[in-house]
């Protein structure tokens, strides 16, 4: 039958042929005479249905669609790292010379640059038998990443000759393998991958190591593990965007995927100005050295938003595969859920909850779960963590997007309007956010950080949710009439707040905070709590405790101790020593 057909109906971006085709079910078509990208997504006796990843104005009834014979697919290869793609993966500099600062339709350009030479240098020798996933040449990608070349997955053999180390594009021939069914297949430094499949592994681990981002509030109270899942939801304003690039900049990843799905353009401008003069603390190099871009911007066609994150999630999974940790921020799966709720409407499917489709659910289980610390098939682990923004019109955490996704994730930061109003940033509430990684972490903060880790851990929890409970109180009839016990807690708690979970990005010293360092800090938090109930119990008066500063001197610790410097802390153990001496001579 033949593999070319002609549109009988249009509806915004999903069109219609009409008759029975031999297309297939996600198969990529080009559509028109400027060869739009689009995808098969509906296939019936009578009608075949197609998303175009492209704007669809001028399109009329009659117009040919073409199939392409693959399934919507990244080309995985060297030349990833340090670019900036749309939803599609085609590279926004390449099209910004074909066609200007706005994308033209169908712009024809390379997901890769086929002409730039990469120096390769070989791991295998001729006859060596390579299963699926077996690395056989390094290529110095940029200065930070070493990318590493592998088999196709599905594909095992014998080498039946190669190319001597050199200069090679990603399309020359590397390799020929003689596969185990007899046939010779030429392996290069690119493969295509569908980007709806996930990439295979040999096994999957339960979550043991965190990802450190240098954020106390997120390291200490809810951490995420590598190859895990988080949420941050929050309305507008409250710091969502920022606090994934905290994470992007400063976090143990060694890669990390950008997704701006259905964002506004001037933030991902802001993303690249950013990671392009950043400085990465672990290898001196660039930020930008170690990032992928996607960017698919609120004014970008809606289908082309939907396959964003899976693309994003491909390439995570390619680098993963050669035993890297990967880091996804996607900002925001919101944006990503109202492109499937427009696009379902014009499927004229039945809607559920507030318009979305019935299948949101799946969806975002089916991104979240392609998430994991894993072997790979040539015995190397990675990790892919993603990190899921989530933007609840109103700040509404009742809406079905981040109800959907608290089920599918097990970090849950929710954002609150009133700490980023007062200017209270990371805007993490304590009171609702949590980390169901925390148990499985345990060992590792043990073995890495202290065997008092976690003890001190429960007690800053704790005394954060005892100011809770005194707040409701003191809103009724002030904090003068609690006794004095329970007036420190309200002073230990504001200290833990503003010395310890507030965190300010513009400081070269508190803007990431290793492990040891939070750990000191709760530890002199916790013993000024310690030694000040000493005093309450001897009858001291909080008013005079109050008088001291040192509750204004420990806060001022994460500016005050550099985080090289920790053997200061002895000196703010002294200091608080001397105040419990002090008091106890002034009033014993």
């Amino acid at each position: 039958m033949s593999r070319t057909e002609r549109i009988y109906g249009i509806n915004g971006p999903v069109i219609y042929l009409k008759g029975k085709t031999d297309f297939k079910m996600s198969e990529m078509v080009y559509v028109g005479e400027q060869n739009l990208v689009g995808e098969v997504i509906g296939l019936t006796k009578g009608r075949t249905t197609i998303q175009v990843y492209e704007e669809t104005t001028g399109l009329k009834p009659g117009d040919t669609v073409t199939a392409s014979g693959d399934a919507v697919s990244v080309l995985l290869g060297p030349g990833i790292i340090h670019n900036i793609f749309d939803g599609i993966q085609r590279p926004l500099e390449e099209i910004a010379k074909a066609s200007g600062k706005y994308i033209s339709r169908g712009v024809n350009v390379d997901s890769l640059d086929t002409e730039k030479l990469w120096d390769v240098t070989l791991t295998v020798s001729k006859g060596d038998y390579l299963h699926a996933g077996a690395i056989f040449a390094e290529t110095q990608e940029t200065k930070s990443i070493v990318h590493k070349s592998m088999i196709p997955p599905g594909l095992s053999g014998t080498v039946k000759d190669l190319v001597p180390d050199g200069a090679y594009t990603v399309n020359d021939r590397i390799l020929t393998l003689q596969g185990d069914d007899g046939k010779l297949h030429e392996i290069r430094l690119a493969q295509k991958w569908p980007i709806r499949v996930p990439r295979p592994i040999a096994s999957r681990y339960p979550a043991h190591v965190p990802l450190v981002t240098g954020q106390r509030i997120l390291d200490t109270l809810f951490p995420i593990a590598k190859g895990g899942t988080a949420a941050i939801p929050g309305g507008f304003g409250t710091g969502k965007t920022m606090t994934q690039h905290q994470i992007a900049k400063w976090s143990d990843a060694d890669i990390v995927i950008y997704i701006g799905c259905g964002e506004r353009g001037n933030e991902m401008t802001e993303v690249l100005e950013d990671f392009s003069k950043l400085i990465d603390p672990k290898s001196g190099n660039l930020m930008m050295e170690r990032t992928t871009l996607i960017a698919n911007t609120s004014n970008m066609p809606v289908a082309a938003r939907e396959a964003s994150i899976y693309t994003g999630i491909t390439l995570a999974e390619y680098y993963r595969d050669m035993g890297y940790d990967v880091a996804i921020m996607a900002d925001s799966t919101s944006r990503w859920a109202e492109a499937l709720r427009e696009l379902s409407g014009r499927l004229e499917e039945m809607p559920a909850e507030e318009g979305f489709p019935a299948y949101l659910a799946s969806k975002l289980s089916a991104f979240y779960e392609r998430a994991g610390q894993v072997q790979n098939l040539n015995g190397t682990e990675g990790s892919v963590s993603i990190i899921g923004a989530v933007s609840p019109q109103g700040g509404d955490f009742s809406e079905p997007v981040t109800q959907n996704t608290k089920r599918f994730v097990r970090c849950f930061w929710g954002l609150d309007k009133a700490l980023a109003y007062a200017r209270h940033f990371p805007a993490i509430n304590w009171n609702n956010s949590y980390s169901e990684y925390t148990e499985d972490l345990a060992p590792w903060f043990r073995e890495n950080v202290s065997p008092r880790f976690l003890a001190d851990r429960l007690q800053i929890v704790a005394l954060l949710n005892q100011e809770t409970s005194l707040m409701e109180i003191v809103k009724l009839i002030g904090s003068d009439v609690l006794p004095d016990d329970q007036k420190l807690v309200l002073e230990i708690a504001r200290v833990i707040r503003l010395g310890f979970l507030q965190q300010n990005a513009f400081h070269a010293e508190d803007t990431c905070v290793p492990m040891a360092k939070q750990f000191q800090m709760m530890e002199i938090i916790l013993y000024l709590n310690e030694k000040s109930k000493d005093l309450i119990a001897q009858g001291m008066p909080m008013s005079v405790l109050k008088e001291d500063n040192i509750f204004e001197k420990i806060i001022a610790i994460k500016y005050d101790i550099a985080n090289n410097e920790l053997e200061k802390f002895d000196d703010y153990r002294q200091a608080v020593d001397e105040f419990y001496n002090n008091v106890l001579a002034k009033n014993g």
